[in-house]
């Protein structure tokens, strides 16, 4: 680590003019969550796994900011050369580096990597000692890194109909009709799950997401496509082109950008204007370029001319969010199988728990009887996710994971984003808490579940937690709410019940979930941050519910399920605003063994016995005969 921190400022020190600092994000070119190996920069620089993060660099430190998801697994993982910055406990990464760096400092970064949001800020923020952000031509990280992953020729297939449930046709034409009515005659689209879903194209560019990697331009008479051709055969290919998209090569969107700026790049390609209905030639005065401030990245924006530019969310986000009935029929389906590969898992664990370890099992609470057990036959963290994977693979549509799985006990469980390694993990204990969070992506729909479990004998602090948790999340599930209601105003429901005895989680309470797409999907979500305020929530959109409570050292609990927002049936309607609600499409049993009933309500008690009658009820025809019988004996009705 120290040589690559040496090696990267040698090189900073070299540049014109030199660098007194260098930005590291964990973004790829499309400002993705989720990065292909080749991109993992910022992991590599730091030797931090986690999702989220920037790294700085300067003559003599090396800083990372990171959220509360990732303290502990931070602090574990960052050599002695590295500190550790704690987002919303310390100063902001701007703040900080308006305030430590000399007057006049000039700050790297790779405009490529960086959205125009974020440098725009930073900008802002440097000017008070005319310190200044410079774009570098290369990516100096990407100098020094030796073995760098090359990149990855997976192919971009077509996503049917059956399981897009609109047409590309359909798509084109409801966003150029956003763009006239914008003034805008073109628009950029930068982020992957937009690209794939716009054009109906899935891939394999980055492990858990189903994307490729690419860019798209539209103009209000033109489509087109930037991607490595390698990846697109002649069928994909001809299906773009009955769209009217045209193919080009992934870094040709930037000599492109700078062609739809100067107006050139419809005319270049010989496009009858005005051939779609939308706009003719001579009465448009469209005139701005669309570009999502938050997606897209600065180099492209650099392209542009600033004052003509529309720098709004894309208007994909939101359409994309916004499930179609087919979308939403293939999401409830892929949770009924989803749910029974859980169960299925469930049912094995238990099994193997009581047979190897002596422990009592999910539905008894008794001491472990302790056995000397073969080295062979241990369970791990890792051999049980990859257990759970196998399930899930049986199932019809199976295409991955939708996130690495999250399999953690006892100590592990209080890493909320905790990701098991083969030679590290834990041997699993049947006198520990074991939390698994984890989701698979299918043909027609993306899923994401987690769940907490107890194989011994919980202690009552445990069980009084795991119920506050579940308290949050059934008030959550269960709320109702006016239409303009934004994630913002209904965090706080998940967290009273934790609230009550002082206790807290760092991280959100829900985020929208993609169809074959992206299992981290907005605009909308729900949490404390302020950007939660930004969409509201609206029928037919996914949200997670996942409230959680994590003790450093100990243990950790989360309990999460998939939602439909729908429209309510409530005896008024004050306002006229019409209210809104919460359906459940993740099937999978709450276990009953560390619930303390008496700190549930009978309504609280009324709710998980409905919840567990539908699940005995769904699940059935996916189950053989002693998954059933399991299956019931988990879901029993509670008497409160």
């Amino acid at each position: 680590m120290a040589d690559i921190l040496a090696s990267l400022r040698s090189l900073m020190a070299s540049q014109s003019p030199p660098l007194d600092a260098l930005l590291v994000p964990s973004e790829d070119y499309h400002q993705s969550e989720y990065v292909s190996a080749r991109d993992k920069r910022r992991e590599f620089v730091s030797g931090f796994t986690g999702s989220a993060g920037l790294a700085l660099i300067t003559k003599n430190e090396a800083r990372l900011w990171t959220d509360g998801r990732y303290f502990l697994q931070a602090t574990q993982q960052l050599s002695d050369q590295w500190k550790l910055m704690r987002i919303g406990e310390d100063p902001p990464l701007d703040v900080w580096m308006s305030d430590n760096l000399q007057k006049e400092a000039a700050i790297g970064i790779d405009p490529w990597c960086v959205s125009v949001d974020t440098a725009q800020r930073w900008e802002r923020a440097f000017a008070k000692k005319n310190q200044k952000l410079v774009q570098t031509s290369t990516n100096l990280v990407d100098e020094i890194w030796k073995n760098r992953p090359p990149a990855e020729i997976n192919p971009a297939v077509d996503h049917p109909l059956e399981f897009a449930g609109r047409s590309v046709a359909e798509k084109l034409k409801a966003l150029r009709e956003k763009l006239s009515s914008e003034k805008a005659r073109g628009i950029i689209i930068t982020a992957l799950d937009e690209v794939a879903w716009l054009y109906n194209i899935r891939g394999s560019d980055v492990s858990y997401s189903p994307v490729v990697h690419a860019f798209a331009i539209v103009t209000l008479n033109s489509a087109f496509l930037y991607v490595d051709k390698r990846k697109v055969s002649s069928k994909v290919s001809s299906s773009l082109q009955a769209n009217g998209i045209e193919v080009r090569e992934y870094g040709a969107v930037s000599s492109d950008a700078a062609m739809l700026a100067s107006n050139q790049l419809d005319q270049a390609t010989g496009v009858n204007f005005g051939q779609n209905g939308v706009c003719q030639n001579d009465t448009c005065d469209n005139d701005l370029i669309w570009v999502d401030p938050a997606s897209c990245c600065y180099a492209l924006f650099s392209k542009l001319d600033a004052n003509k530019v529309l720098l709004q969310q894309s208007p994909l986000a939101l359409a994309k969010a916004l499930k179609n009935p087919v979308e939403l029929d293939g999401l409830k389906n892929a949770h009924i199988r989803d749910g029974a590969a859980v169960v299925q898992y469930l049912v094995w664990l238990d099994k193997q728990m009581q047979e190897i370890y002596g422990a009592s099992g999910y539905f008894l609470e008794g001491e472990v009887t302790s056995k000397k057990i073969p080295e062979t036959m241990k369970l791990t963290e890792v051999s049980v996710s990859d257990k759970l994977e196998g399930f899930r693979a049986s199932k019809e549509h199976f295409r991955g994971l939708s996130f690495p799985t999250i399999s953690s006990v006892g100590p592990n469980a209080a890493i909320i984003h905790y990701s098991p390694q083969a030679k590290t993990c834990a041997e699993l204990d049947p006198n520990s808490i074991y939390l698994f969070d984890s989701g698979a992506q299918y043909l027609d729909g993306t899923t994401d579940i987690t769940r907490t479990v107890h194989f011994g004998k919980p202690s009552a602090h445990e069980k009084a937690c795991y119920t506050s948790v579940l308290k949050g999340h059934i008030a959550l599930g269960n709320a109702r709410f006016p239409n303009g209601t934004n994630g913002y105003s209904l965090d706080i429901l998940a967290r009273i019940p934790l609230w009550r005895y002082g206790l807290d989680y760092r991280h959100g309470t829900g985020h929208g979930i993609g169809s074959y797409l992206n299992v981290h999907e907005g605009p909308h979500q729900i949490s404390f941050r302020p950007q939660a305020r930004n969409v509201p929530l609206q029928v037919s959109m996914t949200v997670t519910d996942e409230p959680g409570y994590y003790e450093d050292g100990n243990f950790g609990i989360r309990l999460e399920n998939v939602l439909v927002i729908k429209e309510a049936d409530t005896e008024f309607n004050f306002g006229d605003k019409g209210y809104l609600s919460f359906e459940h499409i993740t099937w999978a049993p709450y276990q009953i063994k560390l619930i303390d009933l008496s700190i549930l309500t009978p309504e609280e008690i009324q709710w998980l016995n409905r919840y567990h009658s539908k699940c005995r009820e769904i699940l059935a025809p996916s189950l053989h005969k002693n998954e059933m019988e399991w299956l019931k004996k988990a879901t029993e009705p509670m008497k409160g």
